[in-house]
């Protein structure tokens, strides 16, 4: 019973159920960190853990959830070590879990906390729980934080791990993770993925589909039983529960358990399901893709890298990042973005610049500002490895070449993080003549990339791209390359398009000749300058011919309407870029720094404060709440937008006339007592101050009777209540009825991961907000009498 990773291959896995809504029940004191009960009563933990392990449970997990470092301070060590004490004892005979659950903090850029910061608290609570089997690292919704804990496990321990995330009906996490770029970036660190919590066992029956498709490594789920009423009472019951899991079992599932709101009862049920069954195929095959947090690019067909993030020969791009110039290059990106890169390529290359450090800020930057995933274009080991841990997806890094001090010092940092690699044929004897030379050393990369655990979909082999000027025979010899390799491997194949016609006037007649030869040929990642509409007309033109391009659907929205002459086609495809970070509407809904100069530049041309406010924060601030509600932007977007405007509504306050606020304009905001999960309030908070109200952030963990109080001293008119946790909605209805009965005037707005529209009603709030744009709507309604399109909850008095 030691060998947790054999005993997950050979058996379905029955987890234990819910720790919280167990322990709340028999001590409903248990407070805002009830990991405390570790050390002042034991006995109350042991009987939890001893019911689950009567029921059947292979693994009981520890009551260490919140006992992290970000929540439990000094307390954290002696709390998990106590923990995983008291599981051993009241559990013989099962596997014990350090459970991790989320700090309660976003990770840059989305908020304060560093991705290291979060890597010391998860690695402090892996070295205190000596004598766990296995790690659990749950109800994640940040990839950031998921990443941060698992690589503290993984470098810190021998443990095996499981990566589970907590999804909405939307397929995505809070912070806008899809499915697909969770399994991409988590399986390779992880032992097994998965998910828990979220809304309801019938609600993850797609996600586990998925998931089988998506990895080979063991899936995981652990449900809710439902959704709460407000008594506490969960809807859905054991036999229901078991119906549910026994179908995720069949679909390929290895692992099942229960999250909020199951009891021995359900986990009992889970064991008969583990004993008659056996572990079914899960129906995965080996794919190529690649991924950012919240866009997966699955490499099935030609996917263009965009070259434009490089100094190569690129004088503009060489000052910007000596000069540490991030507009321009955040101006790069979104316009390779929006002229239709899928893969970003991103080098720092330059012997006056600390490669290491730039090349990292890059990263940092890009994922902020795009969605797109990134090629880190680098050959120093160090560098590739500090920008790979700062990039929160699955990469690609360019490159390797035959040479085996180029494969033994990046492929195991490319194996370790998960990425995609690039293999150059090329070796310490050169660039080779013939094409039995350039295959001889592709199939050595590929050979070493599979003695790392890198398989062949993760490879791109680039068969070199020479200059047909000086080497014309070479470009024949680089298309057999490409169509050998293609026949012999299941490999991906790239190349720098470009470099063909590297001396040769008007040289895009060439570049667009060799890049359709070379699509023919068998080329999947062309790496070239997207801004040029010949480029893209080009992949267009192949996708269509090749059939790629369905009922030429892409190719007929796309340029139907565009006359066939390159100065129409340029400036149609281009329109919106070349806005770029001129327009001050564009560069708040693109969360760009630039924002802030532009609103400036107006305002000193003399557009009136309030009139920059309402003719273009406002607009633009709606705007990206339009596209968050339809599902085409997500939180980083938001919180990027909201931060962007937030700098011009500092440039309008230095501005504005004293006394042009309205004073009753008063929003009180609180995370209800008992909740200390406060992310969506500040988001909230945020956006609510952009829009100009006053906003009072009482913060979170806050008596019923504070919130009372404030509101009735202040006479605000509106107030803002949250809650994540299950088990202290019931004290959001004790603050809505002392709002009632002390300042009937406020209307109360609830939002929540645990709320829904019908949950709100019933514990009388007048509005339930499912995000932070809903809030906005509402305060307009309530503030300046605007039509409002959602319903109200309770009587009008």
């Amino acid at each position: 019973m030691k060998d947790f990773r054999k005993f997950m291959r050979d058996n379905i896995v029955v987890f234990d159920g819910a720790f919280g809504t167990a322990l709340q029940r028999r001590y409903p004191g248990a407070g805002t960190l009830p990991e405390k009960l570790n050390l002042t009563r034991p006995d109350i933990i042991a009987r939890i853990h001893r019911e689950y392990a009567e029921a059947g449970a292979d693994v009981i997990s520890a009551a260490t959830f919140g006992a992290n470092a970000a929540k439990a301070g000094d307390m954290s060590d002696d709390l998990i070590r106590a923990a995983i004490k008291i599981a051993r004892s009241a559990a013989e005979n099962r596997f014990v879990a350090l459970d991790l659950g989320p700090t309660g903090q976003l990770i840059e850029p989305l908020g304060t906390m560093s991705f290291d910061t979060a890597y010391d608290v998860y690695k402090r609570a892996v070295l205190a729980a000596d004598g766990a089997d296995l790690v659990l690292v749950e109800t994640m919704s940040d990839l950031a934080e998921l990443r941060a804990a698992l690589l503290a496990v993984k470098e810190n321990s021998d443990l095996p791990v499981i990566a589970s995330m907590t999804f909405f009906d939307n397929m995505r996490t809070f912070t806008g993770c899809d499915v697909t770029s969770f399994a991409l970036t988590a399986a390779p660190l992880a032992d097994a993925i998965g998910v828990n919590c979220s809304l309801g066992p019938d609600k993850l029956v797609p996600i586990v589909e998925k998931l089988v498709l998506l990895t080979d490594k063991p899936i995981i789920v652990q449900p809710n039983a439902g959704l709460p009423d407000p008594d506490g009472n969960y809807s859905v019951g054991p036999e229901e529960f078991a119906s549910y899991c026994e179908k995720y079992v069949r679909t390929g599932a290895r692992i099942i358990g229960g999250c909020c709101g199951t009891t021995p009862e359900h986990i009992a049920l889970l064991r008969k399901i583990a004993d008659r069954e056996k572990p079914y195929p899960c129906g995965y095959k080996p794919f190529s893709a690649v991924c950012s947090a919240r866009r997966s690019v699955i490499v099935d067909g030609v996917r263009v890298i965009g070259e434009r993030i490089n100094p190569t020969g690129k004088k503009a791009m060489k000052e910007a990042l000596k000069n540490g110039d991030e507009g321009y290059i955040v101006k790069q990106a979104l316009e390779q973005e929006e002229a239709g890169a899928d893969i970003l390529d991103v080098n720092a290359g330059l012997p006056e610049i600390d490669e290491n450090a730039v090349l990292t800020s890059l990263v940092r930057l890009l994922q902020r500002v795009t969605d797109l995933p990134l090629q880190i274009d680098c050959t120093k080991p160090d560098a590739v490895e500090s920008a790979l841990r700062a990039y929160h997806g699955k990469a690609i890094v360019n490159s390797v070449n035959g040479d085996e001090s180029s494969l033994s010092s990046i492929l195991p940092i490319a194996a370790k993080y998960g990425a995609a690699v690039v293999g150059l044929t090329v070796d310490e004897k050169g660039v080779p003549d013939t094409v039995e030379r350039r295959l001889e050393i592709a199939r050595r990369i590929i050979g070493r990339a599979k003695e790392y655990g890198i398989p062949e979909q993760d490879v791109y082999i680039d068969c070199l791209t020479l200059t047909v000027g000086a080497q014309q025979e070479q470009a024949a010899r680089t298309l057999e390359a490409i169509r050998r390799i293609k026949s012999e491997y299941d490999v991906r194949t790239v190349l720098g398009v470009s470099n063909i016609s590297f001396g040769l006037p008007n040289r895009k007649i060439v570049n667009t000749g060799f890049l359709s030869a070379a699509l023919w040929a068998g080329l999947d990642a062309p790496i070239l300058n997207p801004n040029i509409p010949e480029n893209m007309q080009t992949v267009a033109a192949y996708n269509v011919l090749s059939g790629a391009d369905v009922n030429c659907a892409a190719y007929t929205e796309k340029y139907s309407a565009i006359e066939l002459t390159s100065k129409e086609i340029r400036r149609a495809e281009h329109d919106r870029a070349d806005a770029g970070d001129n327009d001050l509407i564009y560069a708040i809904r693109k969360g760009l720094p630039s924002a802030k100069d532009a609103a400036a530049k107006l305002l000193d041309s003399g557009i009136a404060p309030l009139d920059l406010v309402n003719g273009y924060l406002i607009p633009a601030l709606n705007s990206v709440g339009d596209d968050y509600e339809k599902g085409i932007l997500f939180l980083p977007q938001l919180i990027s937008a909201a931060d962007s405007a937030k700098a011009c509504f500092d440039e309008v306050k230095k501005r504005m006339p004293a006394g042009s606020a309205k004073s009753g304009d008063t929003v009180v905001l609180a995370t209800v007592e008992g909740d200390v999960h406060d992310i969506g309030k500040n988001i909230v908070r945020t956006v609510l101050e952009n829009y100009g109200y006053n906003v009072i952030d009482l913060g979170k963990n806050v008596p019923c009777e504070k919130v009372a109080a404030e509101v009735s001293k202040t006479g605000a008119k509106l107030c803002g209540l949250s809650a994540l946790m299950t088990t202290t909605v019931p004290n959001m209805q004790k603050t809505i009825g002392l709002l009632r009965r002390d300042c009937p005037d406020c209307t109360v707005m609830v939002g929540g991961a645990v709320l829904n529209e019908d949950y709100a009603r019933k514990i009388g709030a007048d509005y339930y907000c499912k995000d932070a744009n809903a809030d906005v709507k509402i305060a307009k309604h309530v503030f300046a009498g605007e039509p409002l399109d959602l319903p109200r909850l309770t009587e009008t008095v």
